[in-house]
């Protein structure tokens, strides 16, 4: 009897995957289809009545939990700060010192990217604002099309690394790991992947001289004026992570206080009138909305999978494989890049990390420094062949593009991850130093 009990559960939980692919395959919304399987399979093993109470608490708690309202106020900074043009003014300052150098434009537009990502906090925004700042610029001056789109597009993974990280939070928020110390881990690999970068187009510099072309110099006073508008930036940023770092604001303090000071910014400096409060205000609700969706469908699905125990018996089967920790861990990395083909990061988190934590915790990785290497994984799948979200993100706001320029483009950049992600994994500290410093 037991056993055909156990046997039922492990059936329920597999037709339950399948379902849940089959419903993504149809384009229902991941949210949705995370939550419509989740309450029927928990319907199924505990009955109707749990299964609907457990919607309403669910629904409910997701809702008015406090923690979980770093979510949309670090949205509504990142709204405010994407409106008030923040892009143009980060890629004109990095623009006016280095983009006379050969190739300087691309690294321009990587600097700017990163600097828009740590107050952003979204890849997906930072490659759609990029594609328009900076892909007419590096055109105007005869940079190819393949790698003006590949550095926009690898430009954009620093948007889930970088502080407020909105994939880091929700990392968090499912693991009941520090929001805080998330945020701080990405820190350092998120400056690592930017120098990283650098490097690569002056690579790309060195065996292509003539494919990349320069510009004349700037005047000083053309430098000065570049950096007029990026001390607003830099100083939300260095306020909001500083009061983290020391222990002066929790994570959702941190967000309402980034708000509130991006809001301040942009009306105080003109940048910010009565219609781009209202398109602020519209776009993070629409995008808070959307992340509370596919998270309450995350939390009952993952009930669902408690109830068949499917997480112990995938523990279980890894780590009998005799592959060892590092072993499971590249089969869980190889995992990930192939779902990076078939979803886009949010959902890959949401969906496999309340499979995939236990086994990382009784294989004895550190959390934290796990959060970084998914997110830093997922983040790979955004532009890696044959599908990338970041490349279709691209390809619709650039129409004369094709796909295979702009994979051909981020080729390189793709090598690069992979190398920064074997330097994750071999040297944790680069990832924990931050977070173990904190007050």
């Amino acid at each position: 009897m037991l056993a055909m009990t156990e046997l039922s559960a492990d059936a329920v939980a597999l037709i339950g995957f399948v379902a849940l692919f089959a419903l993504m395959l149809l384009r229902v919304p991941v949210g949705m289809a995370m939550g419509l399987v989740g309450v029927v399979g928990y319907s199924y093993i505990a009955g109707a009545g749990p299964a609907l109470k457990l919607v309403g608490q669910t629904s409910m708690r997701t809702v008015t939990d406090y923690t979980f309202g770093v979510i949309p106020m670090f949205m509504l900074m990142g709204a405010f700060v994407s409106v008030s043009g923040v892009s143009k003014e980060l890629f004109k300052a990095a623009n006016a010192f280095i983009g006379h150098l050969r190739g300087g434009l691309g690294v321009a537009t990587v600097l700017a990217c990163g600097g828009f990502a740590a107050i952003c906090g979204s890849s997906v925004a930072t490659a759609a604002t990029f594609s328009t700042v900076a892909y007419p610029e590096m055109r105007r001056f005869g940079y190819p099309q393949s790698f003006s789109t590949g550095v926009i597009a690898a430009g954009g993974t620093l948007g889930a690394m970088l502080p407020p990280s909105t994939v880091l939070a929700v990392y968090a928020i499912l693991t009941q790991q520090d929001i805080g110390k998330l945020f701080m881990a990405g820190i350092v690999p998120g400056l690592l992947a930017m120098a990283m970068y650098v490097f690569t187009i002056f690579v790309i510099v060195q065996v292509k001289p003539d494919w990349l072309p320069r510009h004349d110099k700037q005047s000083r006073m053309e430098r000065i004026d570049g950096l007029k508008n990026i001390w607003a930036p830099l100083s939300l940023f260095v306020f909001v992570i500083g009061g983290l770092y020391g222990g002066f604001f929790t994570p959702t303090e941190a967000g309402g206080v980034g708000a509130t000071g991006a809001f301040l910014l942009g009306v105080l400096r003109g940048k910010l009138d009565k219609a781009g409060v209202k398109e602020a205000l519209l776009s993070a609700t629409r995008t808070s909305a959307a992340v509370f969706t596919v998270l309450i469908g995350a939390l009952l699905f993952g009930y669902f999978l408690t109830i068949t125990q499917t997480p112990q018996k995938i523990t279980e089967i890894l780590t009998s494989l005799g592959l060892g920790r590092y072993g499971v861990l590249a089969l869980i990395m190889v995992m990930y890049l192939i779902l990076g083909c078939l979803m886009d990061a949010m959902a890959m988190i949401i969906l496999t990390v309340p499979i995939i934590y236990p086994v990382i915790v009784s294989l004895g990785f550190d959390p934290i420094w796990f959060g970084v290497i998914i997110v830093m994984t997922v983040e790979l799948g955004l532009i890696h062949p044959p599908v990338g979200m970041n490349v279709f993100v691209i390809k619709s706001v650039i129409k004369e593009v094709t796909f295979s320029t702009i994979f051909k483009g981020v080729i390189p950049f793709v090598i690069t991850d992979l190398i920064r992600l074997l330097i994750l994994i071999a040297f944790p500290i680069i990832a924990l130093w931050l977070p173990g410093k904190m007050l």
